[in-house]
């Protein structure tokens, strides 16, 4: 398949299929906004969900396009791209995102994603597709992130302790619950402005395949915004499976833990965005509330939940790859 020679139709149908992904990475995904602040009764599911949702979708006024930049032209050399690769990128992250949505298991779409383009990359032209400085980066993040969200949110849950000692257990659980609402906020921002990107990136070198971004790589605005609002309505139907596993299975959240993990995830994603890295805000958010609930005493954590998390993360990135080339091979076919 010739990347000029793609006509109208499929190149709009590949768009609709990241779109498609941007939606699901939004619903699978929603339980990473919300999930603390259900948990803790301080929104209904359905407030949380309207919330999350207009956060992801300004997150573009705020953030650069580093991330966006990272996933389209760091992670798969771009002039290898075409649209069999995207295409198989998209359904290996696609398929794996409603495999682990079903079994309610909150693994990474960031990585699902990253795991389909190289799969497809590489099944096009080998190892050398890949840019290696940019996998390490993505790689790395799948350790830093959540080590940085539990280290934060640990700390905070210190501070903040010290700040109320005087203060009554009902007028620390009033305050903590006005304060929740900006930490979720915050943290629906930076999920939006990180895991929205990725998609972006995605367009972007098929456009840049195409050779419809006059010959230098960058993403246009109406892709910013569709992409957007497609993340944004994937938050507003929610994903009540998985809010369940991150909201009350690993470890029962107050709503001044629900403050210190949501406010420290938030921090790793404002720092990952800005410096370019496409980190999970799965991973991320896991990482804070395993911290919050070991504040208290680590059997407060129910670690086999954890455990089977940690795992969903490791398989991720090399079960979508494999999906990703398999597909590209089966396009390859006909």
């Amino acid at each position: 398949m010739e990347p000029a020679l793609l006509s109208f139709p499929l190149l709009v149908g590949l768009i609709g299929i990241a779109l498609a992904f941007d939606f699901l990475n939004g619903l699978h995904d929603a339980a990473n906004s919300i999930a603390t602040v259900v948990s803790t009764r301080v929104l209904k599911p359905h407030q949380a969900v309207a919330m999350a949702a207009f956060f992801n979708f300004i997150a573009f006024l705020f953030f650069g396009l580093h991330v966006a930049e990272t996933v389209g032209k760091g992670i798969v050399n771009p002039e290898v791209v075409d649209a069999q690769v995207i295409f198989g990128a998209l359904m290996g992250a696609i398929s794996w995102n409603v495999i682990t949505w079903l079994l309610g298991i909150p693994s990474s779409s960031s990585h699902a994603l990253i795991g389909g383009l190289i799969g497809a990359g590489v099944a096009k032209a080998g190892t050398g597709a890949i840019v290696l400085s940019g996998v390490l980066k993505t790689s790395f993040a799948i350790v830093l992130s959540p080590t940085i969200g539990l280290v934060l949110a640990l700390l905070l849950v210190l501070i903040t302790s010290w700040v109320f000692v005087r203060s009554t257990p009902t007028a620390a659980d009033r305050r903590y619950r006005r304060m929740q609402l900006v930490s979720a906020s915050l943290y629906s921002l930076g999920h939006g402005g990180n895991d929205a990107q990725k998609t972006m990136g995605i367009i972007a070198v098929l456009l840049y395949s195409q050779g419809l971004l006059g010959g230098a790589f960058h993403v246009p605005f109406w892709v910013v915004i569709t992409c957007q609002a497609a993340m944004g309505l994937g938050t507003l139907m929610g994903g009540w499976k998985i809010v369940h596993t991150m909201g009350s299975k690993i470890t029962r959240l107050s709503p001044a833990q629900g403050f210190c993990a949501e406010t420290g995830g938030a921090i790793t994603l404002f720092g990952a965005t800005w410096l370019g890295i496409p980190v999970s805000t799965t991973h991320t958010i896991t990482g804070a509330i395993v911290g919050v609930g070991s504040s208290r005493r680590l059997s407060a954590v129910r670690w086999n939940v954890a455990g089977s998390i940690v795992i969903a993360w490791v398989i991720t990135l090399p079960a979508a790859a494999a999906i990703g080339a398999g597909f590209y091979l089966l396009v390859g076919l006909f």
